[in-house]
């Protein structure tokens, strides 16, 4: 924590909150509502010092069962833990008596401070222990100091406990997983109990489950179990849930020769100690839930993340789960007259996580339907063991609250919903667990509602935890959503969360209603059009509420509801029996702003029909969102199609019958290099750690029982594993190094490294091969690089003579003059006969050639106009050209661009650019990691050396997200790679100068580009 909130008398806001109370009192508006408006920023402006956030308008459960309303809780901004409670009366109330009435009712008597604009009494330990005239500005300042720097002793302890313990639980973890490995080993009564456990859960969560999860699952049980009880205050857990009760069987076999369980977590009593009595400050249910799973967050993601990263596990915030309940309600009342009270509305959360979602129904129930709700139609899954033993509490201690019952709550599975298919007819787990999978299969759900994972894949194959594959639901999204997709890379299409919508949609029927809050990429990404065209086949009625918040596309982080990478949509489904049109509504209000903000929004709306939604008229490709696409960019000249590179012989209707994305390696630290050198010495090492895992593995007798993925060393130092590379391995392929593979890349604009271009340490190679099959080719070839469909930044075009890398302008697309076979014979033209047919004849001239053609391509890219009137469609489709009206003007400023973008190492160096020595300083050519003065017209190229006089129009000539002087600023620096520890080092042993030689040669390439650029006559369709 923070040291004390300094408050003076003499302070800005001190001085701001009496003159809101001046001005308030001109205008005679003495009353509640108008003045409170004023402590209540004071006390914000305050909290913030110290991490918390007053939270206005709080509604709270009490432990009576009453609902109470505060008009401020102070909350810490890391656990939620309450640290104080504001009241705001008028000048025209009796304080104390208006005290009275509150605490009678059930307000907390614990740090609550009861105000009017000239008083102030507080409360703390249920005693009042100021009672002042907040005239008075060092009376004021005194009860600010004493409400926000009040710290419950309870409170304090579990701060202490945070720090003392947080690196202690991880260790224990390791200690407990390396005990568990060594007893089952020598322990046989464990083993025998582990086996059969470790096999149930197989058949219940993933038959490809390593034993290292397994035995995970038993130390997050022992570790946790005790806070569980402890917390909920239920000390039978153990012995009474189905599943708990089957761990505890491994446990006790665990226990039964000599390690003793209660001295092993001895450390960590008086953790348990300080979670449990930082619990008992909530006085709302809700506030310990919120606790306990930010208890479980942190823990989790400290000690299982792999298994967090899998599962995309981020908790639902509770006005997004308010808004996804109560716009259900609405829409199940207005769509198909129900209630959710009603018998025979069936609801599942298929991936409940901490049960958030059901417990929300559950108070958004009627009480007399409550009890048949909860024991027969609201029904959860959870795959995770310690998510599954919160929301089971949670779930349960809320319908005691409800009804001052206890009931078990038998309607949660310890499952993957993804397997609760009629085809899958196994044991579940435990016999009652299995019991209750098949009885939720039999009923029909009505209202499928949560928060599905999303996360298409793992980035490291050397973590070995790649998403599970489900062959038939698999299968079912191939057909549908990925066949009728008109792009190349569907990748995202087998996405957790796009198979939920699937399986959703399934497992409603005819009629209900789908409410996920989800990654909201399915609404604009380009290869889920498939997916698109379906959605608005089998639901009459959409509303996707779109939250932004997606850091790859520009959108500011803050507003990002779940504090993620992605962004983030709630989307409302609704399937009726009506044969009518599908309705698509659409609103972004919120995309852009700061989280808090997008939660005041939800909860002010409350549901989707307050809501007011934009309806979206798709065309006929199943794009969604059409604002900014052009009719006429259609009538142009496709540069190439996914048809016509499929076609073999002679194509028509396209300028370029083949192109490639640029290589992928998939382990650049690897396969690329500055210095070819260590390229060859990191590519020998990684093969031959390659071979002796693959020869390891052919001796394998029984490979049918080993996982590939934890069989094969995960050590990142010595292999940086791919899907593919265990695929070679797996089929016995021997690695060999060729030194004639050694080859140059064009890896980021206008930086050029080492490759080596071989099929085993480059995953995806492409067309490659046929465009630059060996180096003499580099010295006649070209290609024109575009930026990708569905790409993020502004389009760009960049010409290469060498092979370039798939990021080089975000997935590039690469569209060659010449092909040949991979041996570098047959060479032939790659603009199409059809091409220079139609060209000649538009513009009546026998004189255009192909090479005319590829140059005026260039220069129609570079094009201002074309690029700004047609942004939107160029992100979703490759380029189309127009006919300009002056065809050699472009081809000539075509040339031009070719030659400086693929010459510039050979350009005289700009000689605006000044060399600023630091007095006494050495000589250094050297870089380690340049940077740019603020105003950007200085380069700090090291100590020795500053660059002076960058012209402003440098930074007009942009890729993407930077000029292409700020790329070779990104690129040239020494960059230790983090998981194998290899460095690339740009800097030149024979050539000090490059680096510095370079600098001045794009500085001089990016004004002439802009020049020949702002040069380019007018761009129209003519005929």
């Amino acid at each position: 924590r923070q040291t004390m909130i300094d408050i003076k008398p003499t302070h800005k806001p001190i001085t701001n909150f009496y003159a809101e109370l001046a001005q308030y009192e001109h205008l005679g508006e003495t009353h509640e509502g108008a003045v409170r408006l004023a402590f209540g920023t004071l006390l914000q402006h305050y909290a913030r010092q110290d991490e918390l956030t007053l939270v206005c308008e709080k509604s709270l459960r009490t432990p009576q069962n009453t609902t109470i309303f505060v008009d401020g809780m102070l909350i810490d901004n890391e656990f939620g833990l309450p640290r104080g409670y504001w009241e705001a009366k008028d000048l025209h109330d009796n304080l104390p008596a208006e005290i009275d009435k509150k605490f009678a009712v059930g307000y907390p008597t614990d740090n609550i401070l009861f105000q009017t604009p000239k008083r102030a009494i507080l409360y703390q330990n249920g005693e009042k222990v100021l009672d002042v005239d907040i005239s008075d500005r060092d009376a004021l300042v005194q009860v600010l100091h004493a409400f926000l720097n009040y710290e419950h002793t309870d409170i304090a302890n579990w701060y202490r406990a945070v720090a003392e313990f947080k690196g202690k639980v991880p260790t224990l973890g390791k200690e407990l997983a390396g005990l568990i490995s060594n007893e089952a080993e020598t322990n046989a009564l464990f083993q025998e109990a582990f086996t059969e456990f470790y096999r149930q859960c197989q058949e219940a969560i993933n038959p490809n489950l390593a034993k290292a999860a397994v035995e995970e699952m038993l130390v997050q049980h022992i570790l946790t179990e005790q806070i569980f009880t402890s917390v909920f205050d239920n000390r039978d857990f153990t012995r009474r849930n189905i599943i708990a009760r089957e761990i505890e069987k491994v446990v006790d076999a665990l226990v039964s020769q000599k390690w003793n369980r209660a001295e092993f977590l001895k450390s960590l009593k008086p953790f348990y100690a300080a979670i449990e009595r930082a619990s008992t400050t909530f006085i709302d249910f809700s506030q310990k839930q919120h606790f306990i799973n930010t208890v479980y967050e942190q823990f989790f993601q400290g000690f299982s993340v792999k298994v967090a990263d899998t599962h995309g596990i981020v908790y639902t915030p509770q006005p997004i789960v308010d808004f996804i309940v109560k716009s259900v309600s609405h829409v199940l009342k207005t769509e198909f007259n129900r209630t959710l009270s009603d018998s025979g509305v069936n609801i599942i959360d298929p991936f409940v996580g901490t049960g958030n979602f059901i417990v929300r129904l559950m108070q958004e129930l009627d009480r007399t339907a409550l009890t048949a709700k909860y024991s027969e139609e609201l029904h959860c899954n959870e795959v995770l063991l310690l998510p599954y033993y919160i929301a089971s509490m949670n779930i349960e201690h809320e319908f005691y609250v409800a009804t001052q019952q206890y009931r078990p709550y038998d309607k949660i599975c310890l499952v993957d919903t993804f397997d609760v298919t009629d085809a899958r007819q196994v044991t579940m787990f435990a016999p009652d667990n299995t019991r209750r999978v098949e009885t939720q299969k039999q009923s029909p759900m009505f209202i499928i509602i949560g928060n599905p994972p999303y996360n298409a894949k793992q980035t490291d194959e050397n973590d070995n935890n790649k998403n599970r594959k489900y062959p038939e639901l698999d299968r079912q999204v191939k057909e549908t959503y990925v066949q009728d997709s008109a792009l190349t890379n569907k990748t995202g299409l087998y996405d957790p969360y796009v198979k939920a919508i699937f399986w959703a949609l399934k497992r409603v029927g005819l009629e209900g209603i789908v409410a996920f809050v989800t990654n909201n990429n399915f609404i604009t990404g380009q290869s889920f059009d498939g997916m698109r065209k379906h959605l608005a086949q089998d639901f009459d009625t959409l509303y996707l509420f779109d939250m932004g918040g997606n850091i790859r596309k520009g959108q500011p982080g803050p507003s990002n509801v779940f504090g993620i990478q992605v962004g983030v949509s709630i989307n409302i489904f609704v399937k009726t029996a009506n044969a009518r049109a599908s309705r698509i509504f659409y609103n972004d209000e919120t995309a852009e702003m700061p989280k808090d903000e997008t939660f005041d929004f939800l909860k002010t709306r409350e549901h989707v029909g307050n809501v007011k939604w934009q309806q979206l008229q798709p065309d006929a490709r199943y794009t969604w969102i059409t604002e900014g696409l052009r009719a006429e960019f259609g009538t142009f000249i496709p540069m190439g199609t996914k048809q016509a590179k499929a076609t073999k012989g002679d194509v028509s209707g396209v300028i370029f019958h083949r192109y490639s994305n640029g290589v992928k390696t998939n382990r650049d630290a690897w396969a690329i290099n500055f210095n070819s050198d260590s390229l060859a010495t990191n590519v020998q090492r990684m093969m031959e750690t390659y071979n002796a895992e693959m020869f390891r593995w052919q001796a394998l007798a029984n490979k049918s029982g080993e996982n590939v993925d934890s069989f094969v060393t995960d050590d990142k130092r010595q292999i940086s594993w791919s899907r593919d590379l265990k695929v070679k391995l797996k089929r016995g392929r021997i690695a060999e190094y060729d030194e004639a593979k050694l080859r140059t890349t064009l890896y980021r604009p206008f930086t050029k490294s080492h490759l080596y271009f071989d099929r085993y340490l480059i995953d995806v190679i492409s067309l490659f091969p046929s465009f630059f099959p060996i180096p003499q080719t580099e010295a006649e070839n070209q290609v024109i690089c575009v930026s990708a469909i569905g790409s993020s930044q502004p389009f760009q075009a960049l010409m290469a003579d060498v092979i370039p890398n798939t990021a080089l302008l975000q997935t590039a697309q690469c569209f060659p003059f010449y092909i040949y076979d991979e041996d570098g014979t047959n060479r032939r033209e790659n603009v199409t006969d059809w091409a220079l047919s139609a060209f000649r004849a538009h513009y009546g001239d026998a004189r255009i050639t192909k090479w005319d053609i590829f140059h005026y391509c260039y220069g129609v890219l570079h094009h201002p106009e074309y690029r700004g009137r047609y942004q939107a469609d160029l992100k979703r489709d490759l380029p189309r050209l127009p006919f300009a009206p002056n065809f050699w003007e472009f081809v000539k400023a075509g040339e031009r661009l070719a030659h400086l973008h693929l010459h510039y190492e050979e350009l005289p160096v700009d000689g605006t650019l000044r060399l600023i020595e630091t007095p006494g300083a050495p000589l250094d050519w050297r870089v380690s990691q340049m940077k740019f003065s603020k105003d950007k017209t200085q380069l700090r190229y090291n100590d020795f050396l500053t660059l002076d006089g960058i012209p402003v129009e440098v930074f007009d000539y942009r890729l993407g997200s930077r000029s292409a002087l700020e790329w070779v600023v990104n690129q040239y620096r020494v960059k230790p790679d983090k998981g194998s520890g290899i460095m690339n080092d740009p800097n030149c042993v024979s050539d000090a100068e490059s680096i510095v030689r370079l600098l001045r040669q794009v500085v001089r390439l990016s004004v002439e580009t802009v020049g020949i650029v702002s040069g380019l006559g007018e761009l129209w369709v003519a005929g």
